[in-house]
């Protein structure tokens, strides 16, 4: 399950950094930090946290599949579209992505047997670490700052990853009928533009 989960976050986060970087109008090494930082950043940070060797630095198919993201958006000339952040291929991509990654986080945190703050905590690392890296380099406030409820589903997720292994109901078919519920929310959250109030 972390594997699959690791899989489908990593190209879903290529997408969205590659799209970030190009956005920004870095030349192909910026969008190329950009793009790693965002696929692979948060959970390089997730791993260091739990005392592990980043699973990047010991299997080869993390940092192959963001070459292979980012050559086939190249070859297909996605840099060259205007206003690409605002497309469904990079709210769906980014989605995808933040949801992945909140799942392995969690998974993480449950494999070391972290408590409640331990899961939301990892969670929301390995979902939103390498995006705010990528940010601070490119010199913008963090979207997860600027979008409430960016942050809050990946929190959510991990409330809901830690009450299903309470109740000992994590299995394959649990895990991704919240990956799917967690979709639709974040979707809906995005085009009824939720946040959570200041006030």
């Amino acid at each position: 399950m972390f594997e699959i989960a690791e899989f489908i976050g990593t190209i879903a986060f290529s997408m969205s950094g590659f799209f970030v970087g190009v956005r920004a109008k870095l030349d192909l090494l910026g969008v190329l930090v950009a793009t790693f930082l965002t696929a692979l950043g948060g959970g390089i940070i997730r791993d260091i946290a739990v005392h592990k060797t980043p699973y990047t630095f010991t299997h080869n198919y993390p940092a192959l599949i963001v070459l292979i993201v980012l050559v086939t958006l190249i070859l297909f000339k996605f840099h060259r579209k205007d206003s690409i952040e605002n497309k469904m291929l990079f709210i769906l991509s980014d989605s995808i992505g933040l949801i992945s990654f909140s799942i392995t986080g969690s998974l993480i945190a449950l494999e070391n047997n972290l408590n409640l703050t331990g899961v939301l905590a990892l969670s929301f690392v390995t979902a939103v670490g390498g995006g705010i890296a990528r940010d601070v380099i490119i010199n913008e406030v963090p979207f997860v700052l600027k979008t409430g409820f960016y942050g809050t589903i990946s929190l959510l997720i991990a409330l809901s990853m830690y009450f299903l292994n309470t109740a000992k109901l994590i299995s394959i078919y649990s895990i991704f009928t919240l990956f799917i519920i967690a979709i639709i929310l974040r979707l809906i959250a995005y085009y009824h533009k939720w946040s959570i109030p200041l006030k």
